[in-house]
């Protein structure tokens, strides 16, 4: 095991700010997590992830600024948009299968108290 020091201690304590400050809040995991299936609208985004629009907006501008998810416009008669996970969103499958690995772990010792 790697020996501790107060640098990489400091280093590491950013790099899970950096990664908090990109995936970080209540819905930029679940969003990403409903576009997994495949690409969706904006009203299939926000009824599937059960988010109202407003904040709907903010997060996919942000996952978008950060280069996860991508945005296109259909030329379709009204306008529609689609949203889809970029290839760089894969590198965060190991980070999402590890919080899913440990919210199962999780919800089973609250639920049977068992550890």
């Amino acid at each position: 095991m790697a020996k501790h020091t107060v640098e990489s201690c400091s280093k590491a304590k950013m790099a899970i700010r950096d990664t908090l400050d990109v995936v970080g809040g209540k819905w930029k995991l679940v969003l990403i997590s409903v576009l997994r299936s495949g690409k969706k609208g904006f009203n299939e985004l926000s009824r599937e992830a059960g988010i109202s629009p407003r904040i709907l907006s903010k997060e996919l501008q942000e996952l978008e600024m950060n280069g996860l998810v991508s945005r296109t416009v259909c030329d379709t008669k009204p306008i529609t948009v689609q949203y889809e996970l970029t290839d760089y969103s894969q590198t965060l499958n190991e980070v999402l299968l590890a919080m899913e690995k440990w919210g199962f772990q999780h919800r089973n010792k609250i639920v049977q108290g068992v550890e």
